[in-house]
């Protein structure tokens, strides 16, 4: 129980995050954002160090890293994939993938379900399509690059989930810290080469390091929960984050929730419940 609260928190979070980074990232060049959103990120970890405790094994190190430059790969792969379009149909197949494989490691590696979770798992997969998938999801046909891009971003973000998992349980926040700074110096090294192309937008400097402080919440909410309990539920439950993202939108900027993402948000909140009497 306390691992699946763990992750709706963690869901909660990056839900949060994805809405404070959208929000950034129309104000000025996505890589601006992240110029801020990263080293907020890390600065949070870095200030949980004395609280939680790090230790720098070399599993640590090394699926530390993996992870970072997985999450690098993820927010390349996946922004390119929002420029391409159409979204409405990709992010259904990015969401569900980045749900199904760490599912799919998990169930390898000898997890187990009760009966009440062999219907929830399915069930919270249903509900992260729904939830993720816009207004006439499905109208319109994306290309194979498009698809192919859309299944690499959710691949990335799936490995970035699996390899937390798979750090050293008392290692404490060291892997994050070294992921996230990893990913913040590719991601920076990125932006260093492109900045003739970046703009000359200022970047929304409070909405973006809350975006990174949300981001770093919800991989140490992430991180616990998958320590307490099984990869498949918690990388599942995880993955309902644009849940956060279409409430945010409705309370926020009056966005209309669409009939589809209503039943998914149904769908969630019965798969939750059925997970957590598994």
């Amino acid at each position: 129980m306390i691992a699946l609260l763990l992750a709706l928190g963690s869901s909660l979070a990056y839900g949060c995050a994805d809405f404070l980074g959208g929000l950034g990232a129309r104000k000025a060049h996505v890589l601006r954002t992240v110029m801020i959103a990263a080293p907020a990120s890390l600065a949070v970890e870095l200030l949980l160090w004395p609280f939680l405790g790090a230790s720098f094994s070399a599993g640590a190190l090394g699926w530390g890293a993996a992870s970072g430059v997985a999450s690098a790969a993820a927010f390349a792969l996946l922004y390119r994939t929002l420029a391409v379009g159409p979204m409405n149909a990709l992010s259904p197949v990015t969401a569900l993938v980045s749900a199904a494989l760490p599912v799919g490691v998990g169930l390898l590696q000898g997890e187990r379900l009760a009966a009440v979770g062999l219907i929830g798992l399915p069930l919270a997969l249903v509900a992260v399509v729904l939830v993720s998938a816009g207004h006439g999801a499905g109208s319109a046909r994306p290309s194979r690059t498009a698809l192919l891009l859309a299944l690499g971003a959710g691949a990335a973000i799936a490995l970035q989930l699996v390899l937390l998992h798979q750090t050293p349980s008392d290692s404490g926040v060291a892997p994050l810290i070294i992921g996230r700074a990893v990913s913040s110096a590719v991601t920076l090294a990125a932006a260093g080469l492109m900045h003739r192309k970046l703009g000359p937008e200022r970047p929304a400097y409070a909405m973006s390091a809350a975006a990174g402080v949300l981001d770093s919440v919800a991989n140490l909410l992430f991180l616990l929960a998958a320590r307490g309990g099984d990869l498949a539920v918690v990388a599942v439950i995880t993955a309902l984050y644009p849940a956060g993202t279409v409430l945010l939108a409705r309370g926020v900027l009056a966005e209309r929730i669409h009939r589809g993402q209503l039943v998914g948000l149904g769908a969630a909140a019965v798969a939750v419940s059925l997970l957590a009497l598994s």
